[in-house]
C-alpha cells in the first residue's frame, strides 16, 4: 500500500508540474515571436510525453499487482531468496542456480506469463532492473494475449 501512495503521491507532483509546462508553453507560443514560438511548442511536447509516461507506468504497475496477486492465489508465488553478501548486495554467483531455474521454466513454457513473472522477480531481486522489467513486460503481454 506504501507503495501506491508513493506512486499518487509522485504522479500527482508530476501532473502539477506538466500543467506548469502547457501554461508556460501557451505563454511563449502566444508571444508571436518565431524563436519563442518554436521553443513554446517544445515546451508544449513535454507534457505529452510525461502523460504518455505517467499513463504507461501506471498500466504496467497495475498490471503487475494483479498478475503477482493472481501468482499468489494459485501458490506459485517464489519462496526462494538471491543470497546476500555481507554489504547487503546480491551474490550474483550463488543466484545463478535460481536463474538457471527460472529460465528453464521459461523455456519449457514460453507462453506461460507465471514463469516470466518468476524470472522477473528473480532480476529483480538481483538489481538487475533492466532484465527485470523486459521479463515483466512479457509476462503482462503474454497475459493480455490469453486473457
Amino acid at each position: 500500500m506504501r507503495n501506491r501512495t508513493t506512486a499518487l503521491v509522485l504522479v500527482v507532483i508530476l501532473c502539477f508540474y506538466l500543467l506548469l509546462a502547457v501554461q508556460r508553453g501557451v505563454w511563449l507560443v502566444a508571444t508571436g515571436k518565431p524563436v519563442l514560438v518554436l521553443f513554446g511548442v517544445g515546451v508544449l511536447m513535454l507534457p505529452v510525453v510525461g502523460a504518455w509516461f505517467v499513463v504507461t507506468e501506471v498500466r504496467i504497475g497495475n498490471a503487475s499487482s494483479r498478475l503477482g496477486a493472481r501468482l499468489e492465489a494459485e501458490g506459485l508465488w517464489p519462496t526462494e531468496e538471491i543470497p546476500t553478501r555481507p554489504s547487503g548486495r546480491p551474490d550474483l554467483k550463488a543466484a545463478d542456480e535460481i536463474f538457471e531455474k527460472r529460465r528453464a521454466e521459461v523455456e519449457a513454457a514460453p507462453e506461460d506469463w507465471r514463469g516470466w513473472y518468476r524470472l522477473s522477480l528473480a532480476y529483480n531481486d538481483a538489481r538487475d532492473r533492466p532484465r527485470a522489467r523486459k521479463a515483466l513486460r512479457r509476462a503482462i503481454e503474454l497475459d493480455r494475449r490469453h486473457s
